[in-house]
């Protein structure tokens, strides 16, 4: 092997080298920006994992009573129309850690309105902090398994197994329909497949195609919530989290015990 040869060789291992670590850099939420990047990535459209990034970094300045972070708060206001599900998400959730905050309150209480259940749910568990419990149903919603409906009449050519743990917009099944067209049908919320149509399957549109349990962490905070706002009438969606059950944890299952004490004492 020529000098010339050898260097090419090192240079392109070098770069096969950099180039995940230079992905895993610019999309690691945890790297810390600048002011000036900050203000850069809440009004970069074009990439909204940056408007995320900057964000979960503006609600970690908040929580340590930062204020710096007031500097962004006429964004935050703003992103909660945001046409991305994921920024209106975060931003739902960071609103919540200031209630001082100039238009957070009537920014979350649009949101209750949102098509997302997700940023539904984080805006109601945020506008809890603000002792505003018009969220309630949305929050009980949390408790509640994710019915996922066919969008069309056709077959199931692929599915996942019940049990399978599945995120936010994770894959549940693939639909094919009419002329060979093909439909990807992915979960609201993350948690754990509970039961799905198997390949081969016909459904009509609009039939059940799965239903997805919700995840222990979006359980528990439902639950953290409805210990301060909950009603008689929600017992029965906290009920069977108190059950001794393989799926929720033992602070899931603690917590539902202890929602349900704080409701009834409240409401006697």
């Amino acid at each position: 092997m020529s000098r010339t040869q050898k260097l090419l060789f090192f240079v392109t291992a070098w770069l096969i080298c950099l180039m995940p670590f230079l992905f895993w850099w610019n999309t690691w939420f945890g790297r810390k920006l600048s002011d000036q990047q900050l203000t850069e990535y809440l009004h970069d459209t074009k990439k909204p994992r940056h408007i995320q990034q900057a964000l979960v970094q503006v609600g970690e300045r908040v929580t340590r009573h930062d204020a710096t972070a007031k500097q962004w708060y006429p964004d935050l206001a703003r992103l909660a129309a945001d046409p991305v599900e994921e920024v209106r998400n975060t931003d739902a959730w960071v609103m919540g850690q200031d209630t001082t905050g100039a238009g957070f309150h009537e920014a979350l209480l649009k949101m209750l309105s949102d098509p997302s259940p997700m940023v539904r749910g984080n805006a109601a568990l945020s506008l809890v902090r603000f002792g505003d419990a018009t969220g309630r149903p949305q929050i009980v919603a949390l408790l509640q398994a994710a019915q996922i409906t066919s969008p069309e009449s056709g077959r199931i050519v692929d599915s996942d197994r019940p049990g399978t743990p599945v995120h936010q917009g994770g894959l549940v099944a693939k639909l094919e329909y009419g002329h060979e067209q093909t439909a990807e049908i992915r979960s609201p919320i993350p948690g754990r497949i509970r039961s799905v149509a198997g390949t081969g399957a016909n459904v009509a549109a609009g039939a059940e195609v799965a239903v997805v349990d919700p995840a222990n962490e979006q359980v528990w905070e439902a639950l953290r919530a409805l210990y301060l706002v909950g009603q008689q009438e929600d017992l029965a969606a906290i009920r069977p989290y108190e059950r001794d059950l393989p799926d929720i944890s033992n602070d899931v299952r603690q917590q539902a015990v202890e929602t349900e004490k704080a409701i009834r004492a409240r409401t006697k």
